[in-house]
C-alpha cells in the first residue's frame, strides 16, 4: 500500500482512537494462515500489522478490532462464511478467501485468492468485484472526517 495513505490513516486514527485496533503479531497472522489455510494478502497484512483491525472507510477486521468495531477476528468471520455457504457455487471460492468485513447487511467481503476484493450476496446468491486489489480497494473507499 502507498505510504502516503497509510500515512492518512494513521492521522485519522489518532483522531478517532476508538476505530484503531491493536496491531497483529507475526504470531497472529502463522497462526492465521495455518487455521485458515490460505495466505494472507501483503497489502492486507500490511494494513493489519499497523493498524490491527480498523475503521478506513469500511471496518477492516483482524484479530483486535478498534472498540466501536466489534470482536469478531478475520478466523471468526471466514470461518462463519465458510459453514453459511457451504455447498453452494460459492464454496471453493469462499473456501480459498479471507473474509476480513460486511457491509453491513450481513453480506460478506473478501480478499480472494487472486487478491480481488469481493463482496458475496447471501440473498441474491451473487457476488461482485469491489476492486483489484485491497490496497486499491482501500484508496478507492478511504475518506477523513
Amino acid at each position: 500500500m502507498r505510504e502516503e495513505l497509510m500515512k492518512r490513516i494513521e492521522c485519522f486514527l489518532e483522531k478517532h482512537p476508538e476505530l484503531k485496533g491493536v496491531p497483529a503479531t507475526p504470531k497472529e497472522i502463522t497462526k492465521a494462515e495455518e487455521e485458515l489455510q490460505i495466505k494472507l494478502d501483503d497489502d492486507y497484512k500490511e494494513f493489519i500489522k499497523r493498524f490491527g483491525g480498523s475503521y478506513a472507510g469500511i471496518a477492516v477486521h483482524a484479530f483486535s478490532n478498534g472498540s466501536s468495531m466489534g470482536n469478531e477476528t478475520i478466523i471468526n468471520l471466514t470461518n462463519w462464511c465458510r459453514e453459511s455457504f457451504e455447498g453452494d457455487e460459492f464454496s471453493p471460492e469462499i473456501n480459498e478467501s479471507l473474509i476480513f468485513s460486511d457491509d453491513g447487511s450481513g453480506n460478506p467481503i473478501a480478499i480472494n485468492a487472486n487478491g480481488e476484493v469481493v463482496i458475496y450476496y447471501h440473498e441474491s446468491a451473487d457476488k461482485e468485484m469491489l476492486s483489484e486489489s485491497f490496497g486499491k480497494f482501500i484508496e478507492e473507499n478511504f475518506a477523513d472526517w
